[in-house]
């Protein structure tokens, strides 16, 4: 009797060990790729294709929503508070497919530059490349503080 317990025991512990680790390396932080073409958008559900101006997030649980604009993550993080993020990232417009931190990009809103969601809102790496581009497209540049400002004044004038 005593040699089955102890057998069951000697079983058990590295299936439970097992199963910890696989729950732990399936809640990591970290982003995806975007499978452009195929992915949809978490906000308007359209199918995410545009390199230069898709973006996502990834909650601190490690979930991970992709949206195919920076509007549409904005507009969804500002919809959904209850799920706390710990990553944003935006594609960088310089160098498309690029996902970069959206909380240290610098952004620019040009009529000159359509976004998908019409925003007409672009995410750049550096100050330097948005103002390069702010000099041949015209418009208006934001930090990430300045920028989640601007689209809760929109949003209250949409209402």
């Amino acid at each position: 009797m005593h040699f089955s317990i102890s057998l069951k025991i000697n079983t058990v512990k590295p299936i439970l060990s097992i199963l910890i680790l696989m729950w732990f390396t399936s809640c990591e932080i970290k982003p995806k790729p975007i499978n452009y073409g195929s992915d949809n958008c978490q906000y308007c559900n359209m199918t995410i294709v545009d390199k230069q101006h898709a973006a996502q997030i990834v909650t601190d649980k490690g979930r991970v929503y992709k949206f195919d604009a920076i509007e549409c993550m904005l507009n969804y993080t500002r919809e959904n508070t209850a799920r706390p993020v710990s990553i944003y990232l935006v594609n960088d417009f310089k160098n498309p497919g690029e996902l970069i931190d959206a909380t240290n990009a610098t952004y620019l809103i040009s009529p000159e530059i359509s976004s998908p969601m019409g925003a007409n809102l672009s995410g750049f790496h550096s100050k330097q490349e948005a103002r390069e581009t702010q000099a041949n497209h015209d418009g208006t540049l934001y930090d990430w503080e300045q920028l989640v400002t601007h689209f809760k004044k929109e949003e209250k004038r949409d209402h």
